[in-house]
């Protein structure tokens, strides 16, 4: 199905330094779209992510091509067809038509065709096998506008089919329905991710945490993993889910705010996990070193939110802690009790505009004092630390100093 004219080209691209590739690639007999999330984003009239393209054009003639023409290409994908093409200093990938040749429920071999309607039945759901030239004309081969329209996420052809070639579009199917589902999940494709679900167990957990945290910001998260339970599509890559109602209300709350690790947030209010269970958590899922710090960390220290409400006590925990530390505490305390707290983002905010107290003295002052012992001027810059904290961080360098001579009798 073609619908001339159907989308607002400016509601996909930002800049029309892009069209120059569709010049490139015209120029030398091929064809080019774009295609995907961008295009079903923009025909949602939601802000989408990166641009991809589709050519019929193969990977050695797009490369010859944009050659020619004075365009750096990088190739990042050749074996499956992609071309990394730099357009204004910006990397935008472009990938040829294909079929599927053998698929093992993890990678895919294919080979390279001219055929728009065949490059779309290899796709995973109707809402993202919809194409755009630059004049704003739609190729929709598989009533994907229609479904956008009406809410339903389903699969092309078999679902069950779909779902052998990668099994990680079990997750892409509950992803997407949870983004942009109406009413209750397409039966069909319910049904396949159900039956296919122990394919979960051949995937890296790598791609496994790259779709759950983009699951875990979709608006209906919480619905949706309780419908997976209910189907018992989760329990081959994660322990049980108890918290989904905080999961829900954190949502309602935070979902449109600027929050640095916000995934893993959610992560941790779905399961409030122990140290042991944020250890296993952290590494099934294979976190990097800082995510792991941080998940572990937010279940190691224990924290009242009265801590996290006055001043001079949060000043404390942050001298313990870090800035970012109480402001993810602050959020997760309010997700944990299930209670709005009242001006809660100016709160979260201010947080990170309060100055974290700096300890004035340092081991060299001791030792400038005649203290030549490594181990006695740790003892004094500990005991001095601990006046400071009683004192509410207001004792000053010079004072402290003082201090040390008075009780250690250096000079």
């Amino acid at each position: 199905m073609i619908r001339d004219n159907y989308l607002d080209i400016n509601k996909l691209i930002k800049n029309k330094k892009i069209l120059r590739l569709f010049m490139v690639v015209k120029r030398h007999g091929g064809v080019l779209r774009f295609v995907g999330g961008a295009v079903r984003d923009a025909l949602k009239g939601v802000e989408g992510g990166d641009l991809d393209f589709a050519t019929d054009l193969s990977p050695d003639e797009l490369v010859e091509a944009c050659t020619e023409e004075g365009l750096k290409t990088v190739a990042i994908g050749i074996k499956f067809g992609t071309v990394g093409v730099i357009i204004d200093d910006k990397l935008v990938e472009v990938t040829s038509l294909r079929r599927d040749i053998k698929t093992d429920g993890r990678h895919a071999e294919v080979e390279f065709t001219d055929n728009w309607e065949e490059d779309a039945s290899r796709r995973d759901l109707t809402i993202n096998a919809v194409y755009a030239d630059e004049k704003g004309n739609v190729f929709d081969y598989y009533n994907g506008i229609e479904d956008l329209e009406k809410g339903c996420v389903r699969f092309i052809g078999s679902a069950s089919q779909r779902i052998k070639e990668d099994y990680l579009r079990i997750l892409r199917f509950f992803r997407f329905y949870s983004r942009f589902g109406i009413g209750e999940p397409d039966k069909k494709a319910l049904a396949a991710c159900a039956e296919n679900s122990e394919g979960l167990k051949n995937l890296s957990m790598e791609r496994i945490k790259e779709e759950l945290f983009k699951f875990l910001l979709t608006p209906k998260a919480a619905e949706t993993i309780r419908i997976m339970q209910e189907n018992n599509v989760m329990s081959y890559i994660m322990p049980e889910v108890r918290y989904l109602d905080n999961l829900a209300f954190a949502k309602r709350f935070f979902d449109d705010k600027d929050i640095p690790d916000k995934a893993l947030l959610y992560l941790f209010i779905v399961y409030r996990p122990d140290v042991p269970l944020a250890e296993n958590l952290a590494t099934r899922l294979k976190f990097s070193r800082r995510e792991k710090q941080k998940f572990t960390s937010w279940s190691a220290r224990k924290v009242c939110l009265s801590e996290l409400e006055n001043d001079l006590s949060l000043q404390k925990l942050m001298y313990e802690t870090d800035k970012e530390f109480c402001q993810e505490k602050f959020l997760l305390l309010m997700a944990e009790n299930q209670e709005p707290i009242p001006d809660f983002w100016e709160r979260y905010r201010q947080m990170g505009t309060i100055a974290k107290p700096q300890f004035p003295v340092r081991g060299k002052d001791i030792i400038e004092l005649g203290v030549s012992s490594s181990q006695a001027v740790g003892t004094i810059l500990h005991e001095l630390e601990s006046q400071w904290l009683k004192s509410n961080f207001t004792l000053t360098k010079d004072e402290l100093l003082e201090n040390a001579r008075l009780l250690y009798k250096v000079s």
